[in-house]
């Protein structure tokens, strides 16, 4: 395998590391590509007020997850558990008994690639590994890339790609933080990593979390869940966002809603539990023994005590997964727009999508039903909440 390593204080990781990762992964054609954020970092010294080690880790994993490339990214914690401070040499020995056989490639931003024969054991560096460098300004000097490049294959016998870099973010990690505490230069990251900034106080951001506005409220959403899982959040939005219109519900309860539904998607069945008995969730046997169902609970208790929501909004949630008998019109609207959002696919989700614009109790019936058929099909149990649904909007009874 060809495998790129990728390192660097990641201070925050922004758009720019992430451009330079999808550049080298195309013009390297590597087969993976490993993110290692620096512990304790030789060459400079961390800027106070940093967020910790394990921090950065997980701000780097949550970066490189918006790749959308699971099998080629990872993210390497070698340097954060290493005592000490953190040498690219020591890490390149590590790589190559971890992948012994494989090609490794050190990825390296202009100012690094530049000074690169003053690291320490540049000799034993560039054994281990080829590098590739690229420019991360508009400014960078071809002529000066190009004469390291010459000095480091004649002195050292190294291996070197330079490479640009579409849709470079041209942008210092230094300016970067500074404008973050500044309220400034969100864009220059990807929204779950700022979200995760926000969330955790980072940076001097100091974000009251009950006081989001939607945007950042969306953010935050975002970097408690995997990347794969936006797209089926946006979808279900923007369909609660226009059954709300269609039924006279309030869009900006409904957005809320839609947003937070599966904030707590990926959490172990430990940290749902946790959660909910500290703040006296209710919970039947089945719902304790099942992620599937916990994660509409929790979701509602992070809704109510950690993002400041309103009733309507942690209700919706609460019930998103199950439905029941008696629904308000928030709790209806959030049960079929996470059933029948555009990224939705099974072989009635038409006929649903259309009866929830035309017939909104039927549509839940018709979605409980559906559930119920499901869990049977796979011998599972199925929560009495959906089946006291069905039968109840079956019965002509109307919320």
């Amino acid at each position: 395998m060809r495998i790129g390593i990728y390192g660097g204080s990641f201070n925050p990781p922004h758009l720019g590391h992430m451009a330079a990762a999808r550049a080298a992964i195309a013009a390297l054609e590597l087969d993976r590509l490993v993110f290692v954020p620096a512990g304790d970092p030789p060459h400079k010294e961390l800027a106070p007020g940093s967020p910790s080690p394990e921090k950065r880790l997980e701000m780097t994993a949550l970066a490189a997850d918006q790749l959308l490339l699971p099998k080629v990214t990872e993210v390497w914690d070698v340097e954060v558990e290493r005592q000490g401070k953190s040498f690219t040499s020591d890490t390149l020995a590590e790589a190559a008994e971890r992948w012994p056989g494989d090609e490794l490639w050190l990825l390296v931003g202009t100012d690094m690639f530049l000074t690169l024969h003053t690291w320490h054991e540049p000799e034993r560096i560039l054994k281990l590994a080829g590098v590739c460098a690229f420019a991360r300004s508009l400014s960078d000097d071809r002529a000066e890339l190009e004469a390291q490049k010459i000095r480091l294959e004649r002195d050292f016998g190294a291996k070197v790609e330079l490479i640009a870099i579409p849709g470079l973010v041209e942008i210092s990690s230094t300016q970067l933080r500074v404008g973050l505490s500044q309220g400034e230069h969100s864009a220059a990251l990807d929204p779950a990593v700022y979200g995760f900034i926000l969330r955790e106080k980072l940076y001097g951001t100091e974000a009251d979390l009950t006081r989001l506005n939607i945007d950042d409220l969306r953010r935050v959403s975002w970097s408690m869940v995997k990347a794969k899982r936006l797209a089926h959040i946006r979808g279900t939005e923007e369909t609660a966002a226009a059954l709300a219109r269609r039924w006279g519900a309030d869009e900006d309860v409904m957005r809320r809603a839609a947003i937070l539904h599966d904030c707590t998607k990926y959490w172990t069945l430990k940290e749902h539990l946790a959660l909910c008995d500290r703040y006296h969730e209710p919970l039947d046997e089945l719902e304790r023994s099942a992620e599937k169902l916990l994660h509409s609970k929790s979701g509602a208790v992070m809704a109510k005590y950690v993002f400041g929501q309103e009733d309507a909004v942690v209700e919706a949630i609460r019930y998103h997964t199950t439905a029941r008998a008696g629904m308000s019109l928030e709790e209806k609207l959030l049960y079929l727009a996470d059933y029948i959002e555009p990224n939705r696919a099974f072989p009635e989700v038409e006929e649903l999508r259309k009866l929830a614009f035309e017939d909104l109790d039927g549509a839940v019936a018709m979605g409980a039903w559906l559930s119920i058929q499901e869990m049977e099909e796979r011998n599972r149990i199925v929560h009495r909440n959906t089946v006291e649904a069905y039968t109840y909007y079956t019965r002509g009874k109307r919320a």
